[in-house]
């Protein structure tokens, strides 16, 4: 609003009432561009300097020539309905040098005009937002939606494959975004191995070269190239064999080159699933120690790429955000479901405590409640005593709540399973085997 100061007093009668002394309206004048402004003195002519003996420098002999004065723009007469209507272009500085002038002289005598351009210039200001320039890491994502919405594809992709498709497409928006020096940024990645937390040192380009080589193991799964070629280790690779493998067999460190592969891969993995048909949710992906149905494999792809892209994130100080809910909450589905297996193995290793009962296969046992907060939360019952015991509401001895991120971190090895951001009651040595059991699941 404006003040009173701001109001226009015009002379008598100006405004249908008494008379008063004038005064000009403190409306801002309409912006000229820069090419309208008189020439800065920083790029005035330098004088040419004597040079020894007389004369002058030849370079400097030059003489400049001014350029001719601009005439004063001559307002032309135009009636108050055409001045009135040019307010608004006037406000928005889209008027030429002719009109302007015609109606900032108009302003002076008209009170209802100015009251007018004062609104609409207040109006422009408010329509300027100072938005960022930075693009919806899912603008991808959400812009094939609204098409696919519309117009469906004729060879649609598998809801068990779209948390990949959405996450790759994530990372690939953030690294269009960096420049050459940043691939080289320091990254450390992080894991849990057996009771402690460990490490290792790369950059971004390592990490992309990282989430490439472990790709592969899918792209193997469906009879496609491996990336590594030579470089693959003999017998059943691992993600780690693999990845150290080309870490130390490349003939220099992996640079922002990295990228397009990465990318085409992702893309071919997701048009070689589409095309196969509803019976390659099943197929066997095997990690070398382990094996996963290509229909959880996608979505352990999916959530590493996530969790990589936010080490990247991190690294470079760029902004980034969790999965969508529904992906959030079936990656946490991925990792509960694996869970009894995960503890079984640290029992046999004797790194959990025994199991307290005997449970057959099919009956109810010992079960802990695990409470996900948050945006992709539920509630999860894990049996303790063994991978084929029934998990029962029932049969609960302890309930862990944790924030849903803060439960795929631990699962990552991110977060030290004996100090993460949960809240437990009941059988405390149950509590801490399930949070160990679950850090033991990350890999690098």
């Amino acid at each position: 609003m404006s003040g009173p100061s701001d109001r226009f007093e015009g002379p008598p009668g100006a405004d249908g009432g008494a008379g008063g002394a004038a005064r000009a309206p403190r409306i801002p004048p309409q912006r000229r561009s820069f090419e309208d402004r008189d020439p800065s003195p920083f790029f005035a002519p330098i004088e040419p300097r004597p040079a020894p003996g007389g004369g002058t420098h030849p370079q400097e002999a030059i003489p400049t020539v001014p350029e001719p004065a601009k005439p004063p723009v001559e307002p032309p007469a135009l009636e108050h309905k055409v001045l009135k209507s040019l307010l608004g272009a006037w406000a928005l500085s889209a008027c030429s040098a002719e009109e302007a002038a015609a109606v900032e002289l108009h302003l002076g005598e008209c009170a209802p005009c100015a009251e007018e351009a004062l609104r609409l210039r207040d109006a422009v200001g408010l329509l300027q937002r100072e938005d960022t320039l930075d693009l919806d890491p899912q603008l991808r994502s959400k812009v094939l939606g609204t098409c696919l919405d519309r117009r469906p594809a004729r060879i649609p992709v598998p809801e068990w494959v779209v948390p990949y498709d959405t996450e790759t497409a994530r990372l690939d928006a953030l690294l269009r975004d960096i420049g050459d020096v940043e691939w080289h940024a320091p990254v450390r990645l992080r894991w849990f191995e057996g009771e402690r937390q460990v490490g290792r040192k790369t950059t971004v380009a390592g990490v992309i070269a990282h989430l490439m080589t472990v790709d592969g193991l899918v792209a193997t799964a469906l009879g496609l190239d491996d990336p590594l070629g030579d470089l693959a280790p003999e017998g059943p690779g691992t993600p780690r064999s693999r990845t150290e493998a080309l870490w130390k067999g490349a003939a220099s460190p992996p640079t922002g080159a990295v990228h397009r592969p990465w990318r085409e891969q992702s893309h071919t993995l997701v048009r070689t699933i589409c095309f196969a048909g509803r019976s390659a949710a099943d197929l066997t992906v095997a990690y070398g120690d382990f094996g996963l149905p290509l229909r959880d494999s996608m979505l352990d792809r999916a959530f590493e790429c996530w969790l990589h892209a936010d080490d990247i994130a991190g690294a470079i100080d760029y902004p980034y955000g969790p999965p969508a809910a529904g992906h959030l909450n079936s990656m946490i589905d991925l990792a509960a479901r694996h869970l009894p297996v995960a503890l079984a193995e640290r029992r046999r290793a004797g790194l959990a405590g025994p199991a307290r009962s005997l449970v057959e296969a099919g009956t109810p046992g010992r079960t802990l409640h695990l409470e996900i907060e948050g945006p992709g939360g539920g509630d999860w019952y894990i049996p303790l005593d063994s991978p084929a015991a029934v998990a029962s509401p029932a049969h609960a001895v302890a309930q862990v709540a944790m924030d849903g991120e803060e439960f795929c971190r631990l699962v990552a090895g991110q977060v030290p399973p004996d100090d993460p951001a949960a809240g437990g009651e009941g059988d405390k040595a149950a509590i801490r085997d399930v949070m160990f059991a679950a850090a033991s699941m990350s890999r690098l």
